[in-house]
């Protein structure tokens, strides 16, 4: 599984970068959110790929009795993945508003507009 995951995830990158570096700034916008879903991915492949139980200890041990999830890196891409959602929130709203002053997305032809 984790032969998988390694080349999901570089695909991921890989088609991230790729879409970052076109002119267009929707596509900008989606490398962007590949970005992000390839390194929430990355933190759970780095995690390790088991199934467990809860992290639960019981009443009068000290640790699990047997092999649990590890909470952090869930906890992790739960964060990443609303900080994401807010980034993209903000990207999209900046990209209708650079539409509506430049009619063009070619990142490009915005150049043209500076003063």
């Amino acid at each position: 599984m984790e032969p998988l995951m390694a080349v999901t995830i570089g695909i991921l990158f890989a088609a991230a970068i790729y879409m970052m570096l076109r002119r267009s700034i929707v596509k900008l916008v989606v490398g962007l959110i590949l970005l992000s879903n390839a390194a929430n991915l990355l933190i759970f492949a780095t995690a390790g790929m088991l199934r467990g139980a809860p992290p639960l200890v019981p009443q009068g041990l000290s640790a699990p009795a047997n092999m649990v999830a590890d909470p952090l890196p869930q906890a992790m891409v739960l964060t990443a993945i609303v900080i994401a959602f807010g980034v993209l929130s903000f990207a999209v709203v900046l990209v209708r508003r650079a539409w509506e002053i430049v009619r063009t997305d070619d990142l490009d032809k915005m150049k043209d507009t500076d003063t």
